[in-house]
């Protein structure tokens, strides 16, 4: 009997958890599941799962989490390839690397790089070194920091953090819009005071159709063997957020741009760089690196590029052949409850219009949650929401 590795994702309790464990589980893998709780843990309903534990806080008990992935470890007959499913694992997989590489398969072979990747300062610092335009940025601690960006940013301008997972626990936001210096002043001392190291950036100007996205997979030489591209239409929070509705396309600008940078920075595994194109200027900015699978991934998977699948192949020695997407294959990837407060936000603020929002629709959707082939995480996500809007209405 030929014995497979397992693949063990961290984070059933949310969609991005969910498409991994669909898109190795339609392959026939193995694949266990692991949370801290087992509350809105819809993932785990997938009839795709294998296994499903709970094990201790990423954050409350890390060396509770480390021991009990070790001990897991070590029953196997084979190491099995580990996934994070939201960044926070990947700061704790980071953070034990060492620990974890002896017993678990996955892509990165240098501890500390997404942590470095993840920190928005550093790799503003990395893009420079390597040509890339990131946005004008100054980080907060600068003596001269009003001064510089009344001259060098001005207003508004966006606050962004270091450490994108503590400032969205922390401020339910991911960047906050400042319009003045006095709000300049109050957010910073406020973030100072918190503990979140953040930087100051200037806002690119231009629709959400200019936020692109390029997708990769780099191999273990930091070679990008599979890519392709993707544009938003809509995100939430409006401007400054994640994907609620966004297309498959392919914008050869930006392979030009991020494959040299992924290979020069020796990336490994799967990445994927948000950029923006200056409506004014028409110059292309980085705006930041997902070093983990991106909540777009089961969209990916529908025009050819499963890639949780080509890494646990590629870590098990199975090195799947290079491939790329280089054409429009109409898929769209919609979150349909998210997007509804996107599309009131754009409605309100007058950026969309609802003729524009009908016109993008599209049959050729890949859901969030949703699959006919897998209903049940679907139908259980739907039934939470059910539960949280009924408590609000009846029980004030």
């Amino acid at each position: 009997m030929n014995i497979k590795n397992k693949a063990v994702v961290l984070g059933a309790n949310y969609y991005v958890g969910l498409s991994i464990i669909r898109c190795l589980g339609r392959n026939d893998i193995h694949i266990t599941a692991i949370d801290y709780s087992e509350e809105s843990r819809y993932g785990a309903k997938s009839k795709y799962l294998s296994e499903k534990h709970i094990a201790p806080h990423y954050k409350e008990n890390p060396e509770g989490l480390l021991n009990f992935l070790v001990e897991y470890a070590k029953k196997q007959d084979k190491k099995p390839v580990l996934y994070p499913g939201a960044d926070p694992y990947v700061e704790f997989i980071d953070n034990y690397f060492y620990e974890l590489k002896e017993y678990y398969l996955f892509p990165m072979d240098k501890k500390g790089r997404w942590t470095e990747i993840m920190d928005k300062f550093r790799m503003s610092l990395l893009a420079d070194e390597f040509n890339v335009k990131v946005p004008e940025t100054i980080n907060a601690d600068e003596i001269d920091l009003i001064q510089r960006v009344n001259e060098e940013i001005k207003y508004p301008c966006i606050i962004k953090p270091m450490d994108s997972a503590s400032f969205v626990r922390a401020y339910r936001h991911k960047v906050f819009i400042i319009n003045s210096e006095k709000e300049l002043i109050e957010k910073v001392d406020m973030c100072k005071k918190d503990g979140h190291g953040i930087i100051v950036q200037r806002i690119i100007p231009g629709p959400e159709e200019n936020c692109y996205c390029y997708d990769a997979y780099l191999n273990q030489d930091s070679k990008v063997t599979h890519y392709t591209s993707a544009y938003k239409i809509r995100q939430w929070p409006n401007n400054f957020g994640a994907s609620t509705y966004a297309k498959q396309k392919w914008i050869p600008e930006i392979h030009h741009i991020c494959k040299p940078f992924l290979e020069g920075i020796k990336f490994k595994g799967f990445a994927e760089v948000e950029l923006k194109e200056d409506e004014t200027s028409g110059e292309i900015y980085l705006i930041e690196v997902n070093v983990r699978t991106i909540n777009f991934n089961e969209m990916l998977a529908k025009c050819g590029l499963n890639f949780p699948l080509i890494a646990y192949l590629e870590m098990t020695d199975k090195i799947p052949p290079n491939k790329s997407v280089e054409v429009e294959t109409g898929y769209v990837f919609h979150y349909m409850y998210e997007d509804l407060f996107a599309i009131r936000g754009y409605l309100r603020s007058g950026q969309m219009t609802l003729g524009k929002i009908i016109r993008d629709n599209t049959f050729k959707k890949v859901h969030s949650t949703w699959s006919w082939d897998d209903p049940m995480p679907g139908i259980y996500f739907v039934s939470t929401i059910g539960k949280k809007v009924w408590n609000k209405i009846f029980k004030r």
